[in-house]
């Protein structure tokens, strides 16, 4: 088995990001219409894009199974979205293997602060962000579930 972590750049593989920022939405219990969701996938890579921005799939055997992105919250800070491995393919460190590598690139953009917003349900993935240093702030933009939680990481 040979696992890859790629930026999606081509074309086909801005589709394959795509496709699985789809399978992201449908498997949560939460309408992401006020993160303005359908825009973002019409625009891929949208603030994604380089230079201050990043889309990273991760490939098993050359096939898409999970994805990452990042984008800039300011000149020093950024943001990580749309962390996702498909549910056939968790439990074998893609989650880690992306994280791992966004945070990466941030640090080689000169970023000095991840921030992220996740779900109180996705525990598996808050788990693997606190090990990694991820701590509570303040909200720093809307999000109507309740329960959400706010995480910075200093890089």
């Amino acid at each position: 088995m040979t696992i890859d972590v790629v930026h999606a750049t081509s074309a086909a593989q801005i589709e394959q990001a795509r496709a699985l920022f789809r399978e992201y939405q449908a498997s949560l219990a939460v309408d992401l219409c006020f993160q303005g969701f359908a825009d973002e996938l019409m625009r891929l890579p949208g603030a994604y894009a380089p230079p201050s921005g990043r889309l990273l799939l991760c490939t098993v055997d050359a096939v898409p199974q999970g994805c990452v992105a990042l984008q800039a919250l300011g000149a020093a800070d950024c943001e990580m979205k749309r962390l996702y491995v498909r549910s056939e393919q968790r439990g074998l460190g893609l989650g880690q293997r992306l994280l791992g590598q966004v945070l990466a690139e941030a640090r080689a953009l000169g970023y000095r602060r991840m921030f992220l917003d996740t779900l109180p349900s996705m525990t598996r993935a808050i788990a693997m962000y606190e090990a990694l240093g991820f701590q509570d702030v303040a909200p720093y933009r809307p999000n109507p579930v309740p329960g959400a939680r706010y995480l910075a990481l200093a890089l």
